[in-house]
């Protein structure tokens, strides 16, 4: 697979759906608006990898180097290898489920980029780009997906929290840690990752308002995807996602999710804000899922082409592509290299997940409580029981 062919990966679906899908695009109102439609959405590179001038956030990439934006393309290219190797490993029943994120590589390393080592992160079960940007060995996160591990790395060693799969809870995590911070004095800051989905959630609500009232240094990374699973945006708010946060007596920024160089500089933005006791920001990344919810769901039973296809041309990766190729900061020897290398990191994620050994049986009876608890022994006690009779043949 090639770096061209897996940037333009897109999913499949048969012909009998693609009228019905149509028919339901064309009755959508309000979602999937080309980014730059909107005034208030800050967009540093066209689709067409264009610079365009931000009086107020040119400062925070000013400084930018030609290695730096190679550093990026290579992030988004490599994080999107490895997302679709894990796609494939689902297929053939390697892992239980995978949560893609294509299309959301420029929200997620363009924010991960922006954390200095001494931030935390909370992230939901779709954050493989900004895991990437923290040092994250990527095997660790199929681990969890093949039902091996509970995640599979220690949060404290790279400041990023386990994957959390109940919608919209590490939005509490995070805004109690950053309140937490905030009192030990220290010059840090948090940012937790959720998607429109889940903007829905009273989780999501009550952080806000603790974090205003408490002026916690916390970040609210919302990547609008445009689809909650089968339900889209308008079906969820009234008003654009970004200016919920008004209500809530903090600011919020919709942000073009599909480039790159903008989302470094909003939440650069956005942490230095923090950092300065400022206060929480609402980040709205308005991007597209261009794949499955996960690899249970068909996208094609409640989108069409049209849709799909308007965004494709906004592909994050093709428009630093095209930036980089008129700037001539790269050339066909960084392409062809890094063909090369995702190539590689896509053997190694597919042999890494077929030789995880099975799970200690006991190990659910782990770190139940701090402390040990009866029941629990008892329980371990009578499962252990239950596995000594399929040796002993009374199991059968």
């Amino acid at each position: 697979m090639t770096v061209e062919s897996t940037a333009a990966r897109t999913p499949r679906r048969s012909a009998s759906t693609k009228s019905t899908a149509g028919k339901r695009t064309t009755a959508r109102k309000g979602t999937g608006a080309a980014p730059g439609t909107d005034p208030q959405l800050v967009q540093l590179l066209t689709p067409e990898g264009e610079r365009v001038k931000n009086a107020e956030y040119d400062k925070y990439v000013a400084a930018i180097t030609p290695e730096e934006l190679r550093g990026l393309y290579r992030d988004m290219v490599l994080t999107r290898r490895f997302d679709a190797e894990a796609t494939a490993l689902q297929r053939q029943g390697e892992l239980g489920l995978w949560a893609s994120l294509l299309g959301q590589e420029a929200a997620q390393i363009g924010s991960g980029r922006a954390l200095r080592d001494d931030d935390y992160v909370f992230p939901t079960y779709r954050e493989h780009g900004v895991a990437w940007c923290r040092g994250v060995d990527p095997t660790n996160l199929l681990g969890m997906f093949r039902g091996v591990n509970n995640g599979g790395w220690d949060p404290n060693g790279n400041n990023f929290h386990l994957y959390t799969i109940v919608i919209g809870s590490q939005t509490l995590h995070a805004t109690g840690y950053a309140m937490g911070i905030a009192k030990d004095g220290a010059d840090s800051a948090v940012i937790a990752y959720f998607g429109d989905g889940a903007s829905s959630q009273g989780d999501v609500a009550e952080s806000f308002t603790f974090s205003a009232v408490y002026n916690a240094p916390v970040v609210f990374f919302c990547q609008n995807n445009q689809w909650a699973i089968s339900e889209p945006t308008e079906k969820q708010t009234r008003v654009p996602l970004y200016q919920r946060a008004q209500g809530f007596g903090f600011p919020g920024v919709r942000v073009d999710g599909n480039d790159v160089l903008a989302c470094l500089a909003v939440t650069k933005w956005a942490l230095e804000r923090a950092r300065l006791g400022e206060g929480p920001t609402l980040v709205e990344a308005y991007t597209y899922r261009m794949g499955a919810h996960t690899t249970s769901d068909d996208p094609s039973r409640y989108r069409g082409d049209e849709e799909r296809l308007a965004w494709e041309a906004k592909d994050p990766i093709l428009r630093l592509r095209r930036h980089l190729e008129a700037s001539n900061h790269a050339d066909e020897a960084f392409f062809a290299g890094l063909e090369t290398e995702s190539e590689t990191l896509g053997r190694r994620v597919r042999e890494a997940v077929r030789a995880m050994p099975d799970p200690d049986h006991f190990a659910i009876f782990e770190n139940v409580y701090a402390d040990g608890h009866a029941l629990v022994d008892e329980e371990r006690a009578q499962f252990a029981a239950y596995q000594a009779s399929f040796a002993d043949g009374q199991g059968d």
